[in-house]
């Protein structure tokens, strides 16, 4: 079957507004074609996914500035905190998050494990020293 690619198009685009979609996957669902059609009109890193893209973008910055503004507007503890956390700089929310944990090294040289003759050495060292 013969697809019109900017047919497709439009109907991806009226589907994102029309729907308030937030992923590709979505979009795919919503037009007259299959996953691999759709794909294969619109590979990645083209101009019209990555328009695509940008309007599934606006939708979840919009979305996200509407939820931020119900959260301002609470009283709710949990949902205070919720924006808290969106807010919050670096250390405030590794307070705030009591099972932070840290997977750096805090600027810190990194340990290089011994090698076999190195544990030797510690070893007698160490015997020496007792």
């Amino acid at each position: 079957m013969a697809y019109d690619k900017k047919k497709i198009y439009e109907q991806a685009v009226k589907a994102i507004k029309d729907n308030n979609l937030f992923f590709i996957e979505d979009v795919v669902a919503f037009v007259s074609c299959s996953r691999s059609t759709f794909y294969s009109y619109f590979p990645d890193n083209s101009d019209e996914l990555d328009a695509l893209r940008e309007i599934l973008d606006k939708n979840k910055i919009m979305e996200k500035a509407k939820i931020r503004v119900k959260l301002m507007e609470s009283n709710k503890a949990a949902e205070l905190l919720a924006l808290y956390r969106l807010l919050a700089t670096k250390e405030e929310h590794q307070k705030l998050n009591q099972s932070y944990v840290d997977h750096t090294t805090g600027g810190d040289k990194m340990n290089t494990p011994l090698s076999k003759e190195e544990i030797i050495q510690r070893s007698k060292q160490i015997n020496d020293e007792l």
